[in-house]
């Protein structure tokens, strides 16, 4: 029974260590995700990337980038989507930075990285299953001969085993960190950019890990430490003719923009402050102080503050959305339908979120011709957004108020569905297919709800 026993908590272990250093996911997963949406930010992000994945042959295959709440600096890939934590962007201080990272994750997907890592994780775990089968027939042979050396070799095997997978899977690891690495200089290169940011990001996390007194064995870790990749792609970066090129103003000040936004949104106002304490009168300094006026409650004190940024700069459609926000909270929904329009009008992303703000502000009015075109506006929106599930519920808001019940229904569907809540969904569709005119397109769209089976892991 001993023998068993120890089976079956090797083989947990193994299991466990292997999933946690195989995908970064299920670390984020434990705790639970909280994704970040946000017009501005993910406008800007995109730029960044879309001529990587250009360079890297990924233009056409639908890749997502995916904000995650998170203030650690990393970023992860699961399937066709790159996730890239609020803490990352925040803390990169130009654009190159962040670019840099892109690149790296795309070499990820361009390489075929996750597949080939489920492999290298199946041979592990044959591995580890065989010793482990070995050491258990060790031990029950030990048992009943009653040798206990045998009993302990037997152990031994469990072990070595379970050690031996975990190691190979972790230089696996490595080897594909370092192809990234080398993929993303590559890319680089094609676009004209520079790696310093690259190599910056690198020394970044060196000098977190010194001042946080870590020593690292580098055979237990599934990343080269900074200083061998800094060593690695140092000399490979500085050959290019791109390496001292500079981000645009231009594109710096969107960066700065950015990271004002997240320190206030996320930090508050003395953060915000000291992040630009050293240029307080700044455009990104001004606007992180609007912001984090705003969210520590004074919306009237907000308005002013945000009102003067949009007098000066009256084309970026980001601070018309961030006056739209601020005056619903205001309880100034006309007024905020009129900023959420003229953002939408500026807007050449045509962003789902900036249509949706606008079609919950034309809600909020409570007109019944503004309940209209909000059905309108969110429709539009949420084509664009289908993820976005508060757009749903707004949707289901204006159904209701015209009186369309099963439209009603079925928005409420959507947002469930949208929010992984299928039972919900299901439930929700089948009421809206009671309301609605059977064979119609709405009709379908709650049969398609009702039929969705949820993919297996």
């Amino acid at each position: 029974m001993r023998a068993i026993s120890a089976f079956s908590r090797a083989s947990r272990q193994l299991l466990l260590a292997i999933l946690s250093l195989a995908f970064i996911l299920p670390a984020h997963a434990q705790r639970g995700i909280s994704l970040v949406r946000d017009a501005e930010i993910e406008a800007l992000v995109a730029e960044y990337a879309r001529p990587i994945l250009e360079a890297a042959g990924l233009s056409r295959s639908g890749i997502e980038i995916i904000l995650v709440n998170d203030n650690s600096f990393n970023a992860f890939v699961a399937g066709r989507r790159i996730f890239i934590n609020t803490g990352a962007l925040l803390m990169a201080e130009s654009p190159n930075e962040i670019i840099g990272v892109l690149a790296h994750e795309a070499g990820h997907i361009a390489g075929g990285h996750q597949q080939r890592l489920r492999d290298q994780l199946a041979r592990a775990q044959t591995m580890a299953i065989l010793s482990t089968i070995l050491g258990a027939g060790a031990m029950v042979a030990g048992a009943q001969s009653g040798s206990d050396g045998l009993g302990r070799s037997g152990t031994g095997l469990l072990m070595g085993g379970s050690e031996l997978a975990r190691r190979t899977l972790l230089s696996y690891q490595r080897t594909e960190e370092a192809t990234a690495d080398r993929s993303a200089i590559t890319y680089l290169e094609r676009t004209g950019q520079s790696a310093k940011g690259m190599l910056k990001t690198f020394e970044r996390l060196g000098r977190a890990m010194s001042l946080a007194g870590v020593r690292v064995d580098p055979y237990q870790i599934s990343h080269p430490t900074p200083q061998e990749r800094i060593a690695t792609l140092e000399t490979l970066a500085r050959q290019s003719r791109h390496f001292e090129r500079k981000d645009p103003p231009a594109l710096q000040l969107r960066h700065d923009l950015m990271r004002a936004k997240i320190a206030a949104y996320t930090q508050g106002h003395t953060a915000a402050k000291r992040m630009f304490r050293d240029n307080p009168r700044s455009l990104p300094a001004l606007y992180a102080d609007a912001i984090a006026t705003f969210t520590s409650g004074s919306a009237r004190g907000a308005i002013s503050k945000i009102d003067a940024i949009v007098k000066a700069n009256p084309n970026n459609p980001y601070f018309h959305e961030m006056r739209g926000e601020i005056l619903m909270k205001a309880g100034r929904p006309v007024e905020a339908a009129q900023a959420f329009a003229r953002a939408k009008s500026l807007d050449k992303t045509r962003s789902g979120l900036i249509q949706i703000g606008y079609g919950q502000a034309l809600l909020a009015t409570g007109r019944p011709e503004n309940v209209r075109k909000a059905v309108g506006e969110l429709q539009a929106g949420l084509s664009r957004t289908k993820d976005f599930s508060a757009g749903y519920r707004y949707l289901a808001q204006a159904h209701a108020q015209l009186g369309n019940v099963g439209d009603a229904e079925l928005a409420t569907a959507e947002g469930h569905f949208y929010s992984g809540k299928y039972n919900d969904a299901r439930l929700f569709a089948a009421r809206a297919q009671q309301k609605l005119p059977k064979g119609s397109p709405s009709w379908l769209r709650a049969q398609d709800i009702i039929n969705f089976k949820v993919p297996k892991r």
